[in-house]
């Protein structure tokens, strides 16, 4: 996969790869089309065999696509799912600290501010890039030892602590999801398959029997249309990379909340 591609503008991005897939199209109506014209020339029902065969072609290139279009949309989804699970999981733990003794509250709730802050600030420039954050772990490992100090005095102390630790444990779990979606993605055997079965797509088009204007128009159609439905998985591939990614914006929400709760 070509990552570079996520630090081109989405509309950019576009017209890039919908431009490439009507310029490859054209060129080889130009340089391609004569040649195999040869295979073809003065055969009775030319395009009637070659129609049947882009038909059947077409099917199944079409389901591999439509697949391929809805598990990046389910990825993507899903994604974004776990981060709002995970923010979900900090925000009950960050109540649950509220109610320790101080200063054991202001403590814990100042560790998971500074955490909420790292995973914006630091942690997701790095996502966006396709790279693991790590510097949470040291903030989320001194939350834990802090947490740990706690010694409940009474039977309703000791609930709390255990029902904080439960709540901590999954949030952790939550954040592990999260960071291992960093690198999920299309396998990069598909990509190969997705780009191969387009080249074939257009190369059937060549083989027509038409007016050239005609067969440029038409076929440009359906190339621009092949290269802007590559263009949707391509950008929903990688559900942290580019403009079309999972947003922090639910961790900046939680951050406001913590901090005006401070003020």
């Amino acid at each position: 996969m070509f990552y570079w591609i996520y630090d081109v503008p989405t509309h950019q991005l576009a017209l890039l790869i919908a431009g490439t897939f009507v310029g490859f199209f054209w060129i080889g109506c130009i340089l391609v089309r004569p040649i195999l014209r040869l295979f073809v020339r003065s055969r009775s029902g030319t395009n009637d065999i070659v129609g049947y065969v882009l038909s059947c072609f077409g099917v199944f290139y079409g389901l591999l696509l439509g697949l391929i279009a809805v598990a990046a949309y389910q990825n993507f989804s899903q994604v974004e799912a776990s981060v709002s699970s995970e923010v979900n999981a900090l925000t009950a733990l960050y109540q649950d600290c509220r109610s320790y003794p101080e200063p054991h509250a202001q403590n814990l709730q100042w560790l998971l501010r500074d955490y909420c802050r790292s995973v914006i600030k630091y942690s997701w420039p790095l996502q966006r890039r396709g790279l693991i954050p790590q510097g949470g772990r040291v903030r989320l490992v001194a939350f834990q030892e802090k947490l740990r100090e706690f010694n409940p005095q009474t039977k309703a102390d000791e609930i709390h602590h255990a029902e904080t630790l439960r709540q901590f444990n999954t949030f952790i779990a939550l954040r592990q999801s999260r960071l291992n979606a960093v690198t999920t993605g299309i396998p990069a055997v598909m990509w190969y398959v997705v780009i191969v079965g387009a080249v074939i797509n257009l190369a059937m088009v060549w083989m027509f029997e038409m007016r050239f204007i005609t067969q440029l128009v038409l076929g440009g159609l359906l190339a621009f249309f092949l290269g802007t439905m590559i263009f949707l998985i391509a950008a929903m591939d990688n559900p942290f990379r580019g403009e079309v990614s999972v947003s922090p914006e639910p961790f900046e929400n939680l951050y406001k909340i913590m901090i005006e709760e401070t003020e």
